[in-house]
Order: structure tokens, then sequence, then C-alpha cells
């Protein structure tokens, strides 16, 4: 038996598991503080966060929170691990694009083309936690803190409590600690939803033993500003979201961080993701516009039609 709870947090759906039941309300305050901690120290939506003291600080040294600290180095070696493909500072180019509030209060407005500045320009003394960004830079660390944040949780909440545990913060998931009989049952598809709720596409169901799952979708956070249909996925070399052949990648991988890092990487990779992917050794699906799937690193080939 299990018991699950949802909400909404960080813009985005949560959803908690657990195989003891009453560990959920214990397992629930935990997340809920950790996600509380996590808005106020990387949210580039809040004025009073870190993340936007830093863009006010005009390229002079900051002094962060242990938090952001680590949640900015995992952001760092993902852009190292990718070559520059998952890039924090690409938070202006997402403001251009009118990506400036939580999604569901996106208005409409002209588009504006604004340079990335680059992950090479962010300084981070993680012994002294200081931390350097280029004036007027706005760090956006969407592509790997919320599955960091899972991955932290899930941990933690499996520890303190002896429970198996699924964390999903927005489908980028991470179980930790018993599982449950024939493994976690997770449907994979092109937007996050409830497992009650009929898919609107085609979806795959996997069974997860231990790690983490994250899909990166050009499907899922579309809007349209000034007469373009725009997404969230930015190359962060052209400041713009990127043109790929893929509507979905989703990714199975030790951390929902690999897993993050990795499917955001190949859909900016395009034609060269699989390639990318297989040589990562991780596991994932990659779906075409036109609704084709390719597999990687043995992904089971069930396929559901909506």
């Amino acid at each position: 038996m299990v018991a699950a709870a949802d909400w909404t947090a960080l813009g985005t759906l949560v959803r908690l598991v657990v195989t003891e039941d009453a560990a959920l309300p214990s397992a629930r305050h935990l997340l809920e503080a950790d996600l509380a901690a996590l808005d106020a120290a990387c949210s580039r939506f809040r004025p009073d966060s870190e993340v936007c003291a830093l863009a006010r600080a005009e390229g002079q040294p900051v002094r962060v929170s242990p938090l952001l600290a680590e949640a900015l180095a995992v952001a760092l070696d993902a852009a190292r691990l990718t070559d520059g493909d998952v890039d924090p500072t690409v938070g202006n180019a997402l403001v251009g694009l009118g990506y400036d509030r939580d999604f569901d209060d996106l208005v409409d407005g002209l588009v504006v083309r604004a340079p990335v500045a680059g992950w090479q320009q962010v300084e981070l003394d993680r012994a002294r936690r200081m931390v350097t960004v280029p004036p007027g830079v706005l760090l956006d660390l969407g592509a790997t803190a919320k599955a960091w944040a899972a991955d932290r949780a899930a941990t933690r909440i499996s520890a303190v409590l002896g429970t198996g545990v699924l964390v999903s913060l927005g489908g980028d998931i991470r179980v930790a600690g018993p599982v449950p009989d024939g493994g976690w049952q997770i449907r994979v598809q092109d937007r996050v939803g409830r497992p009650q709720d009929t898919p609107t596409a085609p979806t795959t169901t996997i069974s997860l033993h231990g790690g983490g799952l994250a899909s990166s979708s050009t499907r899922a956070r579309r809007w349209v500003r000034d007469g373009v249909e725009l997404h969230h996925v930015v190359d962060p070399r052209l400041g713009f979201p990127a043109w790929t052949p893929w509507r979905t990648v989703s990714v199975a991988a030790r951390t929902a961080t690999l897993a993050n890092t990795a499917s955001t990487a190949a859909v900016i990779r395009a034609e060269r993701a699989p390639a990318y992917l297989t040589g990562l050794g991780v596991t994932a699906r990659l779906v075409a516009r036109d609704g084709r799937t390719t597999l990687v690193g043995g992904w089971p080939a069930q396929e559901v039609a909506a």
C-alpha cells in the first residue's frame, strides 16, 4: 500500500508518494519546508529571493546561503557536462521572451532577444559561499534546481522516516528507499499530469526501481507573444527557444538531476541527441514532432495511444 499527496508549489505540480501510510504527513512537512527554502533562494520571480539580489549586485561578490551555493554549483556542473547546452545565465533571455512571471500569469507583449552571458562568467567560491555574476545578468536555475530538489528531498525523507518515497516536482522524479512490489509505476507523457488524468498524447509506463526520471518537452510550456509561438527550452547560443525535431525527451538516470540535465541538453542537440544520450549511458525515450519514438539504452518499447 502507498499513500500520496498532490499540490502546487514553485509554479508546478508536486506529487509525493510514500510506502508507509503513517509517514505521509511528516514526509509532506519535510518536502514543503524544502520547497519553501528553495523558492526563497532560487526563484527569479520573487524580488526578495537571493537570485534576484545577485542580479542587483552590479557585479559585486555576494555571500549566499548554503542552499543557493549548492544549487548554483549543481547548475554550473550541468553546464560543464553539457558544454553549455544547459546554462544558468539564460534568465534575461527568458524575460525577453515574456517568461517573466509564473507561467499561468504570462501576458502578451513584444519579443526582445537578450544575449546570454555564458556560465563561464559566473564565479562561485564554494568554500566561502561567495558568488559574482556580471552586471545585469539574471540567473535562471530552472533547468536543474527542481530536479536537484527532488533528489535532495527524496533521499532526506527516506533517511529520516525510513519509508520508500517518490518525489515529483513538475515531472522531475526521484525515488529512494524501499520500492513497492513491481517498482514505481510511472506514466511518461508530453505534459505533467495527475495519474487519474486522461492522457492527450501517446504515453508509455515504466517501472522505476531507483534513481531518477525527467522529461524535457517543447509541448509542456508553450505561449504566444507578439504572434510568435514560444517554448521554454532556450538554446543559450541563440538566446531563443531551441529548434529541435523532438517534442519530448525523457531520461532515466541515477539521479533526477542527471536525468533532467541530459533531457534538456538532448532537446537542444537536436539530431545529435540519440548519440549524445548513448554516450552518457542513460536510458531514454525521444518523441519526434510527428509522434515517432526513438529509444536509447534499453528503454521499454511499450507505447499506448491516447
